[in-house]
């Protein structure tokens, strides 16, 4: 199992957002450059980006920072947050993103959805965002009338390989995963499934590597000193 920390962007600074709510972020760092050069020397290979701005207004907002993050660290970098149209795709792809995210616009936008995977690939991962057990959409600030999964069914179908789920009542609240939902939807679908939200102890990476999940996204835990990301890192592997 890969272990993605995460940075969240918001004014080119790193953040994190207590439940998804906007008025309730903590800024972590001025500097994510150095955060994620942090990450490359605990011996994470892969990075989990989010424009939270561009989440919000539906184009980015953190490109310049992206950028210079990937150029600096050569990491594996996954970017999300407001990826609307073609155009921004490929504006990651030119800056040397590894991965997009495709998140309210797999739900709203099913065309730009299997154009993307058409044109990339693997290279194209959808994010989930869930609320009660239904699909969030835009920053999180609506909810979907879909189920989580009805949502990966229709997914599977189109031919998407990665996706990273996130529970937004486990997000920043350090509770712990929602184990049993990785499970049951791990069992369920055979995609490349990346847990988020809420891995907040190295129980919670040990359980969710037995599992043989792709990956796990850690976010609040490593900022607030938690999870020790190159322990982490190590019983992942």
């Amino acid at each position: 199992m890969y272990i993605y920390p995460a940075i969240d962007l918001y004014g080119g600074k790193a953040v994190r957002l207590f439940k998804g709510d906007y008025a309730r972020m903590t800024v972590y760092s001025d500097d994510p450059v150095s955060v994620a050069k942090d990450f490359a020397a605990a011996g994470a290979r892969r990075i989990h980006l989010v424009d939270l701005e561009g989440a919000k207004i539906g184009r980015p907002a953190n490109l310049d920072t992206i950028a210079k993050i990937v150029e600096t660290t050569g990491l594996f970098a996954e970017v999300g947050g407001g990826i609307r149209g073609m155009e921004t795709v490929e504006s990651y792809f030119e800056i040397g993103v590894s991965r997009v995210i495709l998140g309210t616009a797999a739900v709203k936008d099913p065309d730009f959805l299997k154009a993307a995977l058409t044109k990339y690939g693997e290279k194209i991962a959808v994010g989930v965002d869930l609320k009660d057990g239904f699909v969030a959409i835009k920053g999180w600030t609506e909810t979907s009338g879909l189920k989580a999964e009805e949502f990966f069914e229709k997914m599977q179908n189109l031919g998407v390989e990665t996706i990273i789920c996130t529970d937004i009542s486990r997000d920043g609240a350090m509770k712990g995963a929602n184990r049993e939902l990785y499970r049951d939807l791990s069992a369920k679908f055979d995609i490349d499934l990346i847990a988020s939200g809420g891995v907040s102890s190295m129980e919670d990476v040990t359980a969710l590597a037995a599992m043989k999940l792709h990956g796990a996204i850690i976010g609040k835990a490593y900022y607030i000193g938690a999870v020790d990301l190159k322990e982490a890192v190590e019983a992942a592997k």
